[in-house]
Order: structure tokens, then C-alpha cells, then sequence
């Protein structure tokens, strides 16, 4: 029974990571921008995050809700400047959106170590990083989590982990049931009529790309301040991450409801070669493979059942040139 509480409570944490660079990532598609930059702006998410408090902390600042604010601010600012970077290459300029998504992440990840190692220089060296006061107040959590077993899995989490579940839902009344959302989800299936219908496509692209790309950016915060407790780690983690994400966006079929329990499924299939006996090294390497499958078999069922509401918006991926409307 522990190993399964742990198994969970891992899958939780994984799980966050992965959803809420995925929900970022539906609604930038159902904007019709593919962005494969998705790992690029979660590391710039994350760096964003850990930088202010760390100098915050480092002059004597002790306010866990200050250094929360401060992580919060910067990590939508440097998340969505990275939209910012993609909408403009892509939706102004027409740059081929799977090169610009590419470079995105290379960016992205170089920005991030630079700034990551430079704080680590700060600090004395690798592994010295360290904001107890703000990382402490995100992974605070109520009474009812200090209860052990069932309790503990489901509250005794960072406030994070909820927001996403709140995120999520947002999103699917948002794209379902609000007039903008179904504006943003005509732009993605055919920007021409929805430019003929007198929506602003080129605004609608950029907002959903930007928005979409400070939700991604809050995932890399939460690996970076909750999960690994407010240090820098050059591992690879968040990038490996990001393209979790981005698998998850079509395992969920381009649907935010479908992202919670998928994502959660994704963590427990990546952590439950940890608690199967005799694995080798190389076998263990299989299972983390795990995730990619699933959305492999999930994508080939989706295009042999065709139907509609499954499939990607009409429009993504092509950049829209209203000349030719």
C-alpha cells in the first residue's frame, strides 16, 4: 500500500508538469499555431519563476506570499514572452511554424541553463540554489493532508496542483460555452471564414498563443519552486517533460477535460518502473517509453474512427495569408 501512495503521489507531481504545458498547448493549437516550442517555454518559465525570489531571499526577504507573487509574475512574463517570440515569427512574419517551434525550445533551454548556471555561480556552486521561504509557500498545503493514506494524495498538495485542475475547466467552459472561445476555435478550423465573419484572426492568434504559452510556462514553475523544492536541475527533466506535453495534447484529443486523467495516467506510467523487481537499466528505459505509445495507438484509433470532434483543428500548422482568401 505505501508504494502505491508513493507511485500516486509521484504521478500527482509528474502529472502537473505535463498538464499544464499541455492545456497551453490546446489552446494555442485550437488557434491553429502548432507550437513544438512548448519545452523552450516551459524552461523559460521555470528560470523565470526561480530568479526573482532567489534574490529576493538572498537580501533578506523572509514573506513566502511576496516570494509566490514575485515567482508568479515572472514566470507569465518570461512564458508568455516566448509566445510573444513564436506569434510574432509565425503570425506576422509566416515563418514556417515547426522550424520556429524548434528553435524555440533550443532558445529557450540555452536561456534558461545560462541564467540557471549563472545563479548557481551566485550561490557557490551547482546545487547551492536554495529559496526555502518561497518554495515552502508553494508547497503548502491544508490540514487535511497531514492525515496520511487517501487524505494526503488528495490534499496534501502545492496550490499549483489545484490551479491546474481549475485551469482545465476553465479552458473547456472558455472553448465551449463562451462566444470568444468559439471564435478562437473558428480561427483554428478555417481562419478564411472567420475573417469573412468579421473576427480578427491575426489578434485571436496572438492572444491564444501568448495565454497558451504562459499556462505551458507555469508547469516548468512548478517542476523548478515545488517539485524539486526551488533549486536549478541541468538534467533535462523539464524538456523531456515539455514533449510529454505536447503528446498529451493529442492523447487528450485536443480536449482540456481529458488532460487531467491523462496526465495523470502518463505519471503513473512513467514512475511505475520504479516499483517492478528485476528491472535492468536498459528495461527500465521501456517503460518511460510507455507514454509515447499510448498516444501512438490513440492517435491511430482516432484516425480510423474519424470523427470529427477528435480530430485537430481543420488549420494547423498553416500559417493564414489573407490574400489568398
Amino acid at each position: 500500500m505505501a508504494q502505491l501512495m508513493a507511485l500516486l503521489d509521484s504521478a500527482i507531481a509528474f502529472g502537473t508538469v505535463i498538464m499544464l504545458g499541455a492545456l497551453g498547448e490546446i489552446i494555442i493549437e485550437k488557434s491553429g499555431n502548432l507550437n513544438l516550442g512548448i519545452p523552450g517555454v516551459m524552461f523559460l518559465g521555470a528560470i523565470g519563476g526561480l530568479i526573482p525570489p532567489f534574490f529576493y531571499e538572498l537580501g533578506g526577504g523572509s514573506n513566502p506570499i511576496v516570494g509566490i507573487l514575485l515567482s508568479l509574475l515572472c514566470s507569465l512574463l518570461f512564458s508568455a514572452f516566448g509566445g510573444i517570440i513564436y506569434a510574432f515569427l509565425t503570425i506576422t512574419l509566416r515563418a514556417n511554424q515547426n522550424v520556429t517551434g524548434l528553435t524555440l525550445t533550443i532558445f529557450g533551454a540555452g536561456f534558461a541553463e545560462f541564467f540557471g548556471a549563472s545563479l548557481n555561480k551566485l550561490a557557490g556552486g551547482v546545487g547551492q540554489i536554495s529559496i526555502p521561504v518561497t518554495s515552502a509557500g508553494f508547497r503548502a498545503y491544508t490540514p487535511l493532508g497531514s492525515m496520511g493514506g487517501i487524505m494526503k494524495i488528495l490534499f496534501g498538495h502545492g496550490f499549483l496542483v489545484y490551479l491546474a485542475l481549475v485551469i482545465a475547466v476553465v479552458l473547456h467552459w472558455f472553448l465551449n460555452h463562451t462566444r470568444k472561445g468559439l471564435n478562437l476555435r473558428a480561427v483554428g478550423e478555417n481562419p478564411g471564414t472567420a475573417d469573412a465573419a468579421g473576427i480578427n484572426v491575426t489578434r485571436y492568434k496572438y492572444v491564444g498563443t501568448i495565454v497558451g504559452s504562459a499556462i505551458a510556462g507555469l508547469g516548468g514553475l512548478f517542476y523548478t519552486v515545488d517539485y524539486i523544492k526551488g533549486t536549478w536541475a541541468n538534467d533535462g527533466t523539464v524538456e523531456g517533460l515539455g514533449w510529454l506535453a505536447v503528446a498529451l495534447v493529442i492523447f487528450a484529443t485536443w480536449k482540456p477535460l481529458n488532460a487531467i486523467w491523462g496526465s495523470y495516467l502518463f505519471g503513473i506510467v512513467m514512475w511505475s518502473y520504479m516499483y517492478v523487481p528485476g528491472l535492468t537499466r536498459s528495461t527500465s528505459e521501456l517503460y518511460k517509453m510507455l507514454p509515447y505509445v499510448m498516444t501512438l495507438v490513440v492517435l491511430i484509433l482516432v484516425s480510423l474512427r474519424k470523427k470529427r470532434e477528435n480530430q485537430p483543428p481543420a488549420s494547423l500548422g498553416l500559417s493564414y495569408f489573407r490574400e489568398e482568401r
